[in-house]
Formats: C-alpha cells, structure tokens, sequence
C-alpha cells in the first residue's frame, strides 16, 4: 500500500503482512524533516548508537551546504525514511540520494564522506533488526527511489549494522560488499590523571612531561575554552586560519568548505555540543581544537596550530590538557577519530575501524 501524506509532501508505505505495526514514509521535503526535529533527537538519545553526527543539528547544517560542496546540489535529493509502531517515531534511515563524477547515483547517509567521522542508522536497539529488513523491502517496492543501490560510508566496524544487514541481504537477494575506508582510534579514560599516564609506554609519558615542563618555562601556558563566546564566528574564523598553515587542509579549505565549518560551530553551539579549546602562550592562541562534547565523551573533530610555536609543540601539549581536563571533568572516553596518525596511538589510542558496505538488487 502506497500513500502521499496530506501536507507533507512524503510517501507511505506500509507493506500489508506488516500493516498493523509498522509504518514507513518517505520523507523528502526539507520542511517536514525539520518538523521532525524533537522526535529526532530523542530517538538519537535512545539508538543504538549515539554519536553527534547523527543529531539534527549537525545532519541539517551539513545538508544545507551538502557537506561544503562535496555533492552537487541539482543531483542530490533527500530521501529520508522513518519507522513508527503505534505512532511512534522507532526507526530512521537518514539518506539522500546523488551522483557526481566517479561516483554514480545510489542512496547514500547524509553526512558521508569526507567530514563526517561516523555514521549509522538510527533506531531503538531491540528494533534494529526489523526496521532494516523492512527499509530494503520498502525500497525495493516502492517505485518512488531511482536507484536501489545503497552505499553507506563511515560506519564504524563494531555496529550491529554490519551483521544485521549482510544476512539480510543474503536474504532478500542483494549483493553485499564491505570495504575498510580507515582507522579511527580512541582513547578510554581511566578515573585518574595519573592512572593514565602509568598506561602509557615510560618513554611516552616522559616525552609528554618534559614538552609540559618546557612550555610551562618558556611561556606563560593557559587552556582557554571559547564555545560560550558572543561571536562564535570571530572564533571559527580564527580557528579555520589556523586550520590553513598545514598544507593539506589548507588545500581542503574551499569557501563552501569555510561556510560548513561557520554553520557548523555556530549549530553546535546552538545546541551545547560545541568544546572550542585554545592553548594561549603569552595571550596568542598557540593551536586550538574543534570538538563536541556528547554521550559523556570528548569528540576531537578538527585541528588548527601556529608555526610560530612550532618548536613548542603547541598541537600536542594541548592535546596532553585536553586529556587531562577530559579525566577530571569524569569523561569516559577522547574519540581521536578517522586518521591513522602516529601521535594518537602514541597517546593511547586504541584502534577501530570505519567501513564502508554497498549492496544492490541482484
């Protein structure tokens, strides 16, 4: 059974062996996504999985601009699909379809792929497995999806995801192929500083006393957080130029990639997620770091230093700081993130991987 929703400009689907329980609709409209926003981020409170980049505020600004620029507008579409039981709001599939060159039309997360860490499905975790297996039918049936090609990016390779919708898929006649894109390693905070410092390596833990003692003696040193500033722009701008001196993301740095990172602070902030940390030598902003703070756990999303302080070694001090103040503030976790950099397992980083898994009608 397909229906158009009076006034929502969404389709509704509700397969008849399921209709009694669960009802799917397909949302396109920005205006009624937007209606959605408390029942979304209560659901992504209770999911099975929790990160910031599953919240509204970040999934909405980063449509807004289609992740600075990395999709094109006039091919992308939104194509978001929720699950109700009795009315209420128990499943999401946040997708949108596009293409662009090299990567041709297939429903795909929002968010995905370049700045957005971490991305899943979004649904209460005894539902999980029966909201998948009616998304695939739901879109296989419904003639209103173009493509039935599904390739979802940044899911981290512990999700019940990945072994819920492989067998379903070997079910329902769908190829299913799953890729590592990269590591993203994670530190698990003890309760005390210096139970931290004793599960580093000696030669680590005498590497980061001494940069602290040198800095302390040559500077005056102060952890400054800004995400409660009246001009949060002034502050991203600032942070965005010193994104610029290294090469690579000063390459990254397009002026559509600039207004997603201005909307982005200023939507985090909004919402109380925003953690803007500097480290200040003499009174000058030495490195700073762009994080979240959610699901009791310090999120490093972004980082930005001045050569000026290069033989300081401003990044990694205030990354030592912001460890420190993430175990006295009883944070359980600092996420480091996609990257396999070697200085995040050398401050204890434990390996994890993203993946990315592509399945399409046989």
């Amino acid at each position: 059974l397909n229906a158009i929703m009076p006034g929502t400009n969404s389709t509704q689907f509700v397969p008849e062996s399921i209709m009694s329980c669960m009802e799917l609709t397909l949302i396109t409209s920005k205006s009624h996504w937007q209606d959605l926003r408390p029942e979304w981020d209560h659901l992504v409170a209770s999911s099975f999985c929790s990160y910031p980049f599953l919240e509204y505020w970040y999934l909405f600004n980063w449509w807004e601009s289609l992740g600075g620029g990395e999709w094109p507008k006039a091919d992308s579409t939104l194509q978001i699909i929720t699950a109700r039981e009795n009315g209420a709001l128990i499943g999401i599939a946040p997708l949108f379809c596009s293409q662009k060159s090299g990567f041709g039309p297939a429903l795909r997360f929002i968010g995905q792929i370049e700045v957005t860490d971490y991305l899943d499905f979004i649904c209460l975790p005894d539902k999980l497995e029966s909201f998948l297996s009616h998304l695939l039918d739901f879109i296989d049936d419904n003639a209103e999806f173009s493509t039935k090609r599904l390739e979802l990016a940044n899911i981290q390779d512990g999700s019940s995801t990945l072994t819920l919708i492989e067998r379903l898929c070997e079910q329902k006649q769908r190829t299913y192929e799953m890729s590592i894109l990269q590591p993203s390693p994670s530190i698990h905070l003890p309760s005390s500083w210096e139970g931290y410092l004793q599960s580093l390596h000696k030669k680590q833990r005498h590497e980061m006393r001494r940069k602290e003692r040198n800095i302390e003696r040559e500077f005056q040193a102060e952890l400054v957080f800004s995400e409660n500033s009246t001009d949060i722009n002034g502050e991203i701008n600032r942070f965005i130029e010193l994104m610029r001196n290294e090469e690579q993301k000063a390459a990254f740095l397009s002026p559509p990639t600039e207004q997603f990172l201005l909307g982005l602070g200023e939507a985090a902030q909004t919402a109380g997620c925003l953690n803007l940390a500097s480290l200040m030598l003499d009174g000058k902003q030495a490195a700073a770091y762009m994080n979240f703070i959610d699901d009791n756990k310090l999120w490093v999303y972004n980082t930005g230093w001045d050569p000026e302080f290069s033989k300081a070694s401003p990044g990694w001090v205030l990354l030592v700081k912001m460890i420190q103040w993430a175990i006295e503030n009883g944070l359980d976790e600092v996420d480091l993130m996609r990257g396999g950099e070697e200085y995040k397992y050398r401050f204890g980083g434990v390996d994890r991987h993203v993946v990315q898994v592509v399945t399409e009608r046989v």
